[in-house]
Protein backbone atom coordinates (compact mmCIF):
# COMPACT_ATOMS: atom_id res chain seq x y z
CA UNK A 1 0.00 0.00 0.00
CA UNK A 2 1.19 3.56 -0.81
CA UNK A 3 0.48 6.14 1.38
CA UNK A 4 0.55 9.77 1.68
CA UNK A 5 0.19 11.53 5.38
CA UNK A 6 -0.62 15.28 5.52
CA UNK A 7 0.20 16.79 9.15
CA UNK A 8 1.15 20.37 10.46
CA UNK A 9 3.53 18.30 12.83
CA UNK A 10 5.89 15.57 12.39
CA UNK A 11 8.98 14.20 13.88
CA UNK A 12 11.74 15.38 15.09
CA UNK A 13 8.97 18.30 16.98
CA UNK A 14 7.82 16.37 20.16
CA UNK A 15 3.57 16.21 21.21
CA UNK A 16 1.29 13.95 20.30
CA UNK A 17 0.51 14.09 16.29
CA UNK A 18 4.12 14.06 16.22
CA UNK A 19 4.40 11.09 17.95
CA UNK A 20 1.40 9.06 16.85
CA UNK A 21 2.21 9.35 13.07
CA UNK A 22 5.80 8.72 12.88
CA UNK A 23 4.85 5.31 15.51
CA UNK A 24 2.24 4.38 12.61
CA UNK A 25 4.45 5.18 9.69
CA UNK A 26 7.20 3.46 11.09
CA UNK A 27 4.48 -0.12 11.83
CA UNK A 28 3.22 0.41 8.07
CA UNK A 29 6.95 0.27 6.51
CA UNK A 30 7.56 -2.55 8.38
CA UNK A 31 4.61 -4.39 7.19
CA UNK A 32 5.74 -3.28 3.76
CA UNK A 33 3.64 -0.17 3.16
CA UNK A 34 5.72 2.75 1.64
CA UNK A 35 4.43 6.09 3.45
CA UNK A 36 4.93 9.90 2.33
CA UNK A 37 4.83 12.65 4.69
CA UNK A 38 3.96 16.50 3.97
CA UNK A 39 4.09 18.41 6.65
CA UNK A 40 6.23 21.94 8.47
CA UNK A 41 9.57 22.53 8.61
CA UNK A 42 10.26 21.27 12.39
CA UNK A 43 9.81 24.37 14.98
CA UNK A 44 7.50 23.41 17.34
CA UNK A 45 6.67 24.54 19.77
CA UNK A 46 9.28 27.74 20.04
CA UNK A 47 8.84 28.64 16.68
CA UNK A 48 12.94 28.34 16.20
CA UNK A 49 13.80 26.46 13.17
CA UNK A 50 15.65 23.01 14.46
CA UNK A 51 19.38 22.91 13.41
CA UNK A 52 20.28 21.60 10.31
CA UNK A 53 16.85 22.18 8.92
CA UNK A 54 15.98 25.62 6.37
CA UNK A 55 13.37 28.31 5.40
CA UNK A 56 13.01 27.59 2.00
CA UNK A 57 10.10 26.18 0.07
CA UNK A 58 10.77 21.95 -0.11
CA UNK A 59 13.53 20.27 1.44
CA UNK A 60 13.29 16.51 1.73
CA UNK A 61 14.55 13.47 3.50
CA UNK A 62 14.47 10.37 5.09
CA UNK A 63 13.09 9.18 8.81
CA UNK A 64 12.60 5.68 10.02
CA UNK A 65 11.81 4.89 6.17
CA UNK A 66 9.49 7.23 5.37
CA UNK A 67 9.70 9.54 2.79
CA UNK A 68 9.25 13.13 4.34
CA UNK A 69 8.73 16.15 2.69
CA UNK A 70 9.19 19.65 4.62
CA UNK A 71 7.36 22.58 3.09
CA UNK A 72 7.45 26.15 3.94
CA UNK A 73 5.06 27.50 6.33
CA UNK A 74 5.04 30.94 8.30
CA UNK A 75 6.87 30.03 11.47
CA UNK A 76 5.81 31.34 14.62
CA UNK A 77 5.71 30.33 18.47
CA UNK A 78 2.60 28.42 19.73
CA UNK A 79 1.12 31.45 21.39
CA UNK A 80 -0.99 33.77 19.72
CA UNK A 81 -3.77 32.67 18.17
CA UNK A 82 -3.62 34.87 15.03
CA UNK A 83 -0.24 34.38 14.17
CA UNK A 84 -0.46 30.52 14.67
CA UNK A 85 -3.34 30.61 12.17
CA UNK A 86 -1.39 32.24 9.54
CA UNK A 87 0.91 29.81 10.38
CA UNK A 88 -1.34 26.63 10.08
CA UNK A 89 -2.98 28.17 6.85
CA UNK A 90 0.31 28.90 5.00
CA UNK A 91 0.71 24.55 4.93
CA UNK A 92 -2.31 24.97 3.00
CA UNK A 93 -1.06 25.85 -0.50
CA UNK A 94 2.58 24.92 0.21
CA UNK A 95 1.92 21.34 0.76
CA UNK A 96 -0.31 21.38 -2.46
CA UNK A 97 2.62 22.85 -4.40
CA UNK A 98 4.50 20.40 -3.21
CA UNK A 99 2.61 17.36 -3.78
CA UNK A 100 2.50 18.78 -7.42
CA UNK A 101 6.15 18.89 -8.00
CA UNK A 102 8.22 16.32 -5.62
CA UNK A 103 5.10 13.74 -4.51
CA UNK A 104 7.66 10.42 -5.69
CA UNK A 105 4.71 8.21 -6.25
CA UNK A 106 1.08 8.72 -6.76
CA UNK A 107 -0.19 7.02 -3.62
CA UNK A 108 -3.37 4.50 -2.86
CA UNK A 109 -4.55 6.90 0.32
CA UNK A 110 -3.65 9.93 1.55
CA UNK A 111 -4.70 10.88 5.30
CA UNK A 112 -5.37 14.33 6.63
CA UNK A 113 -4.67 14.81 10.54
CA UNK A 114 -6.83 17.49 12.37
CA UNK A 115 -6.34 19.92 13.88
CA UNK A 116 -5.28 21.50 11.29
CA UNK A 117 -8.00 22.15 9.22
CA UNK A 118 -5.73 22.94 6.42
CA UNK A 119 -3.66 19.69 6.62
CA UNK A 120 -6.64 18.21 5.55
CA UNK A 121 -7.85 20.43 3.42
CA UNK A 122 -4.39 19.68 1.70
CA UNK A 123 -4.94 16.18 1.68
CA UNK A 124 -8.21 16.57 0.72
CA UNK A 125 -7.31 18.54 -2.08
CA UNK A 126 -4.52 16.05 -3.79
CA UNK A 127 -6.82 13.18 -3.49
CA UNK A 128 -9.53 14.69 -5.45
CA UNK A 129 -6.64 16.08 -8.19
CA UNK A 130 -5.21 12.28 -7.98
CA UNK A 131 -8.94 10.67 -7.88
CA UNK A 132 -7.44 8.66 -4.68
CA UNK A 133 -9.57 8.11 -1.49
CA UNK A 134 -9.09 10.39 1.43
CA UNK A 135 -9.24 9.97 5.23
CA UNK A 136 -9.96 12.54 7.76
CA UNK A 137 -8.57 12.31 11.01
CA UNK A 138 -10.13 14.20 14.03
CA UNK A 139 -7.45 14.75 16.58
CA UNK A 140 -9.52 17.73 18.44
CA UNK A 141 -13.06 18.96 17.58
CA UNK A 142 -12.34 22.38 15.73
CA UNK A 143 -13.94 24.94 15.55
CA UNK A 144 -16.16 23.68 18.78
CA UNK A 145 -12.66 23.41 21.19
CA UNK A 146 -11.99 27.15 20.56
CA UNK A 147 -15.98 28.15 20.78
CA UNK A 148 -15.27 26.00 24.83
CA UNK A 149 -12.06 27.84 25.22
CA UNK A 150 -13.42 31.40 24.60
CA UNK A 151 -11.25 31.96 21.97
CA UNK A 152 -13.69 31.79 18.95
CA UNK A 153 -16.45 34.42 19.98
CA UNK A 154 -17.43 35.78 16.22
CA UNK A 155 -20.80 33.66 15.07
CA UNK A 156 -20.15 34.34 11.39
CA UNK A 157 -16.53 33.18 11.74
CA UNK A 158 -18.12 29.67 13.89
CA UNK A 159 -20.52 29.09 11.22
CA UNK A 160 -18.22 29.24 8.38
CA UNK A 161 -15.34 26.97 10.26
CA UNK A 162 -18.64 24.23 10.81
CA UNK A 163 -19.32 24.54 6.96
CA UNK A 164 -15.93 24.01 6.01
CA UNK A 165 -15.67 20.90 9.32
CA UNK A 166 -18.67 19.04 7.60
CA UNK A 167 -17.58 19.02 4.13
CA UNK A 168 -14.70 17.55 4.82
CA UNK A 169 -16.43 14.89 6.52
CA UNK A 170 -18.78 14.52 3.89
CA UNK A 171 -15.66 14.69 1.35
CA UNK A 172 -13.78 11.60 3.56
CA UNK A 173 -13.92 8.16 2.30
CA UNK A 174 -13.37 7.17 5.98
CA UNK A 175 -13.36 9.36 8.90
CA UNK A 176 -10.85 8.32 11.82
CA UNK A 177 -11.47 9.54 15.55
CA UNK A 178 -9.03 9.26 18.43
CA UNK A 179 -11.79 9.46 20.83
CA UNK A 180 -15.09 7.29 21.06
CA UNK A 181 -16.73 11.12 22.26
CA UNK A 182 -15.27 12.66 19.37
CA UNK A 183 -17.09 9.39 17.29
CA UNK A 184 -20.31 9.75 18.62
CA UNK A 185 -20.11 13.80 17.77
CA UNK A 186 -19.67 13.58 14.73
CA UNK A 187 -22.67 10.61 14.30
CA UNK A 188 -25.21 13.12 16.12
CA UNK A 189 -24.13 15.56 13.56
CA UNK A 190 -25.11 13.37 10.43
CA UNK A 191 -22.15 11.58 9.55
CA UNK A 192 -22.94 7.63 9.02
CA UNK A 193 -21.84 4.99 11.29
CA UNK A 194 -19.98 2.83 8.53
CA UNK A 195 -17.67 5.90 7.83
CA UNK A 196 -16.62 6.64 11.27
CA UNK A 197 -13.85 4.07 13.28
CA UNK A 198 -12.12 5.27 16.38
CA UNK A 199 -8.75 4.69 16.87
CA UNK A 200 -7.30 5.89 20.13
CA UNK A 201 -3.66 6.96 20.76
CA UNK A 202 -1.23 4.83 22.38
CA UNK A 203 2.23 4.22 22.83
CA UNK A 204 5.13 2.02 21.52
CA UNK A 205 5.80 0.17 24.35
CA UNK A 206 9.21 -0.79 22.85
CA UNK A 207 10.35 2.92 23.01
CA UNK A 208 8.78 3.94 26.38
CA UNK A 209 10.60 1.44 29.15
CA UNK A 210 12.23 2.38 31.69
CA UNK A 211 16.03 2.08 30.70
CA UNK A 212 17.18 3.36 33.92
CA UNK A 213 18.03 6.93 32.63
CA UNK A 214 16.49 8.53 35.48
CA UNK A 215 19.27 8.31 38.20
CA UNK A 216 21.97 10.65 35.85
CA UNK A 217 19.33 13.37 35.19
CA UNK A 218 18.00 13.78 39.04
CA UNK A 219 21.76 13.94 39.75
CA UNK A 220 22.32 16.47 37.23
CA UNK A 221 19.49 18.10 38.25
CA UNK A 222 20.47 18.37 42.17
CA UNK A 223 17.26 16.16 42.73
CA UNK A 224 17.72 13.79 46.16
CA UNK A 225 17.36 10.08 45.80
CA UNK A 226 14.64 10.21 48.82
CA UNK A 227 12.83 13.87 47.21
CA UNK A 228 9.66 12.94 45.17
CA UNK A 229 9.76 14.24 42.06
CA UNK A 230 6.13 15.35 40.58
CA UNK A 231 6.73 15.93 36.67
CA UNK A 232 4.24 17.83 34.27
CA UNK A 233 5.84 17.61 30.25
CA UNK A 234 3.89 18.94 27.71
CA UNK A 235 2.43 22.13 26.03
CA UNK A 236 2.01 25.11 28.49
CA UNK A 237 -1.07 26.17 27.07
CA UNK A 238 -5.00 27.36 28.22
CA UNK A 239 -5.52 24.07 27.50
CA UNK A 240 -3.66 21.97 31.02
CA UNK A 241 -4.66 23.94 33.80
CA UNK A 242 -1.50 24.62 35.11
CA UNK A 243 -2.00 27.35 36.93
CA UNK A 244 -4.19 24.78 39.64
CA UNK A 245 -1.04 22.64 39.65
CA UNK A 246 1.23 25.42 40.84
CA UNK A 247 -1.72 26.13 43.41
CA UNK A 248 -1.07 22.44 44.22
CA UNK A 249 2.76 23.10 44.80
CA UNK A 250 1.91 26.15 46.88
CA UNK A 251 -0.03 24.09 49.55
CA UNK A 252 2.90 21.64 49.29
CA UNK A 253 5.93 23.90 49.46
CA UNK A 254 6.42 23.69 53.33
CA UNK A 255 6.92 19.82 52.37
CA UNK A 256 10.47 20.08 51.63
CA UNK A 257 11.39 16.27 50.27
CA UNK A 258 8.51 17.00 47.03
CA UNK A 259 9.89 18.79 43.64
CA UNK A 260 7.46 20.13 41.02
CA UNK A 261 8.97 19.85 37.19
CA UNK A 262 7.67 21.71 34.27
CA UNK A 263 8.89 20.90 31.32
CA UNK A 264 7.80 22.44 28.01
CA UNK A 265 6.92 25.91 26.22
CA UNK A 266 3.34 27.47 25.28
CA UNK A 267 0.67 30.32 25.42
CA UNK A 268 0.78 30.38 29.10
CA UNK A 269 4.52 29.74 30.14
CA UNK A 270 5.40 33.12 31.12
CA UNK A 271 2.37 33.59 32.96
CA UNK A 272 2.85 30.32 35.19
CA UNK A 273 6.79 31.65 35.59
CA UNK A 274 5.40 34.65 37.08
CA UNK A 275 2.86 33.09 39.13
CA UNK A 276 5.50 30.81 40.68
CA UNK A 277 7.91 33.87 41.12
CA UNK A 278 5.66 36.14 42.91
CA UNK A 279 4.53 32.96 45.22
CA UNK A 280 8.43 31.98 46.02
CA UNK A 281 7.38 28.58 45.37
CA UNK A 282 11.25 26.86 45.59
CA UNK A 283 9.70 23.72 44.97
CA UNK A 284 9.28 24.73 41.27
CA UNK A 285 11.57 24.24 38.48
CA UNK A 286 10.93 25.31 35.01
CA UNK A 287 12.64 23.54 32.15
CA UNK A 288 12.62 24.13 28.43
CA UNK A 289 11.69 21.40 25.99
CA UNK A 290 13.28 18.64 25.31
CA UNK A 291 13.71 15.78 22.27
CA UNK A 292 12.01 12.60 22.61
CA UNK A 293 14.70 11.07 24.00
CA UNK A 294 14.84 12.88 26.85
CA UNK A 295 11.33 13.07 27.37
CA UNK A 296 11.99 9.70 27.96
CA UNK A 297 14.62 10.35 30.76
CA UNK A 298 12.25 12.50 32.68
CA UNK A 299 9.93 10.03 32.83
CA UNK A 300 12.55 7.95 34.04
CA UNK A 301 13.20 10.41 36.22
CA UNK A 302 9.66 11.43 37.72
CA UNK A 303 7.90 9.82 40.75
CA UNK A 304 4.18 10.60 39.71
CA UNK A 305 3.27 12.00 36.08
CA UNK A 306 0.80 14.75 35.71
CA UNK A 307 -2.05 15.04 33.07
CA UNK A 308 -4.39 18.05 33.97
CA UNK A 309 -7.18 19.20 32.04
CA UNK A 310 -9.20 22.75 32.49
CA UNK A 311 -12.88 21.94 33.95
CA UNK A 312 -14.79 22.84 30.90
CA UNK A 313 -17.45 19.68 29.24
CA UNK A 314 -15.57 19.66 25.81
CA UNK A 315 -12.29 18.52 27.65
CA UNK A 316 -14.55 15.14 29.15
CA UNK A 317 -14.36 13.83 25.22
CA UNK A 318 -10.62 13.98 25.31
CA UNK A 319 -7.83 11.38 25.65
CA UNK A 320 -4.62 13.18 26.27
CA UNK A 321 -1.76 10.75 24.20
CA UNK A 322 0.45 11.38 27.50
CA UNK A 323 -0.95 9.10 29.41
CA UNK A 324 -0.32 6.33 27.59
CA UNK A 325 3.40 7.33 27.53
CA UNK A 326 3.45 7.45 31.58
CA UNK A 327 1.76 4.37 31.64
CA UNK A 328 4.11 2.26 29.77
CA UNK A 329 7.13 4.00 31.40
CA UNK A 330 5.60 2.35 34.66
CA UNK A 331 4.80 5.77 36.17
CA UNK A 332 1.66 6.10 38.13
CA UNK A 333 -0.16 8.93 36.71
CA UNK A 334 -2.38 11.80 38.60
CA UNK A 335 -4.92 12.63 36.10
CA UNK A 336 -7.12 16.08 36.90
CA UNK A 337 -9.67 15.11 34.19
CA UNK A 338 -13.31 13.67 33.50
CA UNK A 339 -15.01 11.30 31.11
CA UNK A 340 -13.55 9.14 28.65
CA UNK A 341 -9.92 9.56 29.84
CA UNK A 342 -10.41 9.33 33.10
CA UNK A 343 -12.41 5.56 32.53
CA UNK A 344 -9.53 4.30 30.70
CA UNK A 345 -7.02 5.59 33.14
CA UNK A 346 -9.52 3.96 35.73
CA UNK A 347 -9.02 0.50 34.44
CA UNK A 348 -5.57 0.60 34.22
CA UNK A 349 -4.93 0.59 37.61
CA UNK A 350 -2.03 2.80 37.13
CA UNK A 351 -3.56 5.96 38.10
CA UNK A 352 -5.54 8.36 40.63
CA UNK A 353 -7.73 10.81 39.24
CA UNK A 354 -8.74 14.12 41.09
CA UNK A 355 -11.08 16.70 40.14
CA UNK A 356 -9.86 19.14 37.55
CA UNK A 357 -9.13 22.42 38.58
CA UNK A 358 -9.30 21.12 42.22
CA UNK A 359 -5.71 22.23 43.97
CA UNK A 360 -6.14 20.98 47.17
CA UNK A 361 -7.21 17.49 45.98
CA UNK A 362 -3.78 17.41 43.63
CA UNK A 363 -2.10 18.23 46.45
CA UNK A 364 -3.47 15.40 48.96
CA UNK A 365 -3.19 12.89 45.97
CA UNK A 366 0.13 13.56 46.01
CA UNK A 367 0.98 13.41 49.57
CA UNK A 368 -1.37 10.17 49.39
CA UNK A 369 0.85 8.42 46.63
CA UNK A 370 3.89 9.94 48.55
CA UNK A 371 2.93 8.26 51.76
CA UNK A 372 0.41 5.38 51.50
CA UNK A 373 0.23 4.14 47.94
CA UNK A 374 2.41 1.10 46.57
CA UNK A 375 3.57 3.33 42.97
CA UNK A 376 5.87 0.37 41.98
CA UNK A 377 2.89 -1.65 41.76
CA UNK A 378 0.49 0.85 40.28
CA UNK A 379 3.37 1.60 37.36
CA UNK A 380 3.41 -2.16 36.35
CA UNK A 381 -0.45 -2.39 35.97
CA UNK A 382 -0.59 0.57 34.02
CA UNK A 383 2.20 -1.10 31.95
CA UNK A 384 0.81 -4.12 31.53
CA UNK A 385 -2.55 -2.23 30.45
CA UNK A 386 -0.52 -0.32 27.63
CA UNK A 387 0.70 -3.38 26.16
CA UNK A 388 -2.59 -5.25 26.03
CA UNK A 389 -5.18 -2.33 24.67
CA UNK A 390 -2.83 0.07 23.45
CA UNK A 391 0.13 -0.19 21.49
CA UNK A 392 1.06 1.28 18.38
CA UNK A 393 1.20 -2.13 16.54
CA UNK A 394 -2.30 -3.18 16.57
CA UNK A 395 -3.44 0.16 16.95
CA UNK A 396 -1.47 0.64 12.87
CA UNK A 397 -2.70 -2.73 12.01
CA UNK A 398 -6.47 -1.25 12.83
CA UNK A 399 -5.81 1.68 10.76
CA UNK A 400 -4.52 -0.46 7.71
CA UNK A 401 -7.83 -2.49 7.46
CA UNK A 402 -9.15 1.28 7.28
CA UNK A 403 -7.55 2.19 4.33
CA UNK A 404 -7.69 -0.94 2.83
CA UNK A 405 -11.45 -0.72 3.44
CA UNK A 406 -11.56 2.74 1.63
CA UNK A 407 -9.37 1.52 -1.20
CA UNK A 408 -11.38 -1.25 -2.04
CA UNK A 409 -14.67 1.45 -1.71
CA UNK A 410 -12.70 3.68 -4.38
CA UNK A 411 -12.37 1.27 -6.63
Amino acid sequence: MKIAVYSHYYSPEIGAPSARFQDLTREWIRSGDSVQVFTCVPNHPAGVVYPGYRKQFHQRETLDGADVHRVWTYVTPNKGFVKKTIGHVSFWPSAILASRKHMTETPDVLIGTSPTFFAAMAADHVARVRKRPFIMEVRDLWPALFVELGVLKNRQMIAMLEKLELSLYRHASRVVTVTESFRQDLLRRGVPDWKVTTIPNGADVDFWTDRGEGAALRAKLGIGANDLVVLYIGAHGISQALTSVLRAAARLREQRDIRFLFVGEGAEKEKLVDFASREKLGNVTFIEPVGKEEVRAFYSAADICLVPLRDIPLFGTFIPSKMFEILSMARPVLASLRGEAASILERSGGAVIVPPDDDAAMADAIVRLRDGEDRAAMGARGRAFVAAHYSRAALAATYRGVMSDAIADRR
